[in-house]
């Protein structure tokens, strides 16, 4: 069996951050049962470009591979009897919406409890579901600039800089995977389920770590750093070589000794000046101007070769196409692959989550709505008349 093969999870979520989430614990065998509304065409990721025909999309398929999917509107009669019904045989109702809407629609624990103690009601909102900005949608770029990653991001002399990847959604799905499985595992131990109340905005902010427990207990002003520096080590940061960049990473005095050998000036590592952390902080502009002139002689393979033979950390700064092509990425099997019925054979990134040594199997993502006649007929004994009722209702977009 899988990991997580005895789990099932009701999951009322769209676009990024709650499927997100749930991927991973679908790839580890949990039966994620995407809830879609029927009158705006379900999930949104659905229609998101580029790669995206009538209800298809790359962009779904990155984040909904190995779950089922039934339409439901949880606003008919019909709808919301399937659903409670649904509650009684499931383990957690998870859901990514703004604050104040899982109380509006009926699925926190308190209204949920009556029909199974121990279900777990998992929401992940913008903000949270308490506090001034708890009605405020909340969007992984907007977040990252009120949390202040942007204000530490980029160039000194540049704009405010977001991730080039969604940060705040992918980690804000990655604590709520951890928060469903904490409340299971209480709630299988106690009999009693209960609420996650699972912001993006907490996420944001705790992961400021240790930037915020200098600001909050010194006089640190958290700033930009020239070609992404460390903010106290050095040198930790890109470099530019003769044909392209690598990042070079002394994150222990003796990594910056090794470094200094590699790059002929081995008396460097007693020059007072750069002799520690402090020191080398100190006087990082000393510094920097040597090691960007010595880079700035060779190409990056002739410098990884040299610092790698003696164990100095450091990396080439690869494009997107050249990660994904990685022998080490392959050999890792994190490219994987679907079968869908518009696109064909898809490849993409696998969950880093590794349990035990079984294979996973993959499976695409659902069409919308292709898995009534299991959800509602083989777990909730519905006749096909009855399944029909639940399901139908105009699609308006």
């Amino acid at each position: 069996m899988r990991p997580l093969e005895d789990l099932r999870i009701l999951a009322v979520e769209q676009y990024g951050a709650g499927p997100f989430g749930s991927l991973h614990l679908a790839d580890l065998g949990a039966e994620v049962i995407k809830i879609e509304e029927p009158a705006s065409g379900g999930d949104v990721g659905r229609y998101v470009p580029p790669y995206q025909e009538g209800e298809d999309s790359l962009f779904f398929e990155s984040f909904n591979r190995n779950k089922r999917s039934i339409s439901l509107d949880l606003g008919t009669p019909e709808g919301w009897e399937a659903f409670s019904r649904l509650v009684e045989v499931s383990d957690v109702v998870y859901s990514n919406l703004r604050g104040d809407v899982p109380e509006k629609i009926g699925i926190t624990y308190d209204q949920l409890k009556h029909l199974n103690p121990r279900i777990v009601c998992c929401a992940l909102t913008g903000f949270g579901m308490s506090g001034p900005r708890r009605a405020e949608p909340g969007y992984d770029y907007v977040l990252q600039g009120m949390a202040g990653w942007m204000d530490i991001t980029g160039e000194p002399d540049g704009p405010p800089t977001k991730s080039g990847l969604s940060l705040v959604d992918y980690s804000g799905g990655l604590v709520a995977a951890i928060s469903m499985l904490a409340a299971v595992h209480a709630a299988r131990r106690d009999g009693v389920g209960g609420d996650c109340d699972v912001s993006l905005f907490d996420t944001a902010v705790s992961m400021l770590t240790y930037p915020a427990i200098w600001a909050l207990n010194g006089d640190f002003e958290p700033q930009r750093m020239h070609n992404s520096a460390h903010p106290s080590l050095v040198p930790f940061q890109a470099f530019q070589a003769a044909d392209g960049w690598l990042v070079v990473a002394c994150a222990k005095e003796k990594f910056w000794r090794r470094l200094a050998g590699v790059i002929g000036h081995p008396d460097l590592a007693d020059d007072a000046r750069f002799a520690t952390f402090a020191a080398r902080r100190e006087n990082s502009a000393a510094l920097l101007e040597i090691l960007e002139a010595a880079f700035a002689t060779r190409e990056v393979a002739s410098w990884l070769a040299e610092m790698k033979a003696v164990g100095v950390p450091c990396g080439p700064v690869q494009s997107v196409r050249e990660a994904l092509g990685d022998p080490h990425t392959l050999a890792r099997g994190m490219v994987v692959e679907t079968e869908h019925p518009r696109f064909g054979t898809i490849r993409q990134v696998r969950s880093p989550v590794r349990v035990g040594d079984g294979d996973v199997e993959y499976r695409r993502a659902p069409r919308r709505g292709e898995d009534a006649a299991y959800v509602l007929g083989e777990l909730l004994g519905y006749d096909e008349e009855r399944i029909r009722q639940a399901t139908a209702t105009e699609v308006r977009r």
